[in-house]
């Protein structure tokens, strides 16, 4: 003899027991999702999706252009880069005096 919450239940109760606790558990995750898309829709846009000075300088490059200086500087670019604190910049954030001929 079983013992236990589910002691008097036949199988077919049983079986209909778990499809119900099943289906309800299927409905609420679908109501959280919805929730969670429709909360979602209404925020803010995120900041990387905003155009970036870089973006607007140098309009056929997909990104701007990476303010990484790879060939020689002079020495009063390397001195702007230094005031404009180029080397601690995170992008999107760059001021646009770090990339050269600007």
């Amino acid at each position: 003899m079983r013992r236990g919450a589910f002691a008097g239940m036949t199988m077919a109760s049983m079986r209909t027991l778990r499809t119900t606790v099943a289906t309800a558990a299927i409905g609420v995750l679908l109501a959280v999702g919805a929730a969670h898309s429709t909360a979602n829709r209404y925020l803010e846009q995120p900041e990387i999706l905003l155009q970036t000075a870089a973006e607007d300088a140098f309009p056929d490059a997909a990104f701007g252009v990476d303010p990484m200086v790879t060939g020689p500087t002079s020495a009063a670019f390397e001195k702007r880069r230094a005031e404009l604190g180029c080397d601690k910049a995170i992008w999107p954030h760059i001021p646009l005096g770090c990339y050269p001929n600007r």
